[in-house]
């Protein structure tokens, strides 16, 4: 066994088992049990809460922590582009795309204009 361990192959299958087969089981769980639950249920309440939550974490960490070439970015420049990109999406019937492609392209805008 320790020889399929070191072959070129072997982290593929790790993959293909631990990204694609243990995320895939609990999509098909979902879709099971999908049908059995009402929109306005507490749990999909809950659910939609974790999941802003998660959405808004990451954002943070990525405005205030970045990594990357986000990171030679100046900080009043990730949240200038942050907040007037939400404020696109409010102004526009809250479109998302709207709010992250003006995000992106002050931020971009910004990002030349200062050189970096």
């Amino acid at each position: 066994m320790s020889g399929a361990v070191d072959a070129w192959w072997w982290p593929y299958v790790m993959i293909v088992v631990a990204g694609w087969l243990a995320t895939d089981v609990w999509r098909w769980i979902g879709v099971l049990v999908a049908g059995r639950l009402r929109e306005d249920s507490e749990f999909l309440g809950w659910v939609k809460a974790v999941a802003t939550a998660l959405v808004a974490g990451v954002i943070a960490r990525l405005i205030l922590f970045p990594s990357g070439a986000l990171e030679g970015a100046p900080l009043w420049l990730r949240l200038a582009a942050a907040f007037l990109g939400f404020v696109a999406f409010l102004v526009m019937g809250q479109r998302l795309i709207v709010g992250v492609l003006t995000a992106e392209v002050l931020l971009i805008a910004g990002w030349l204009a200062l050189g970096l």
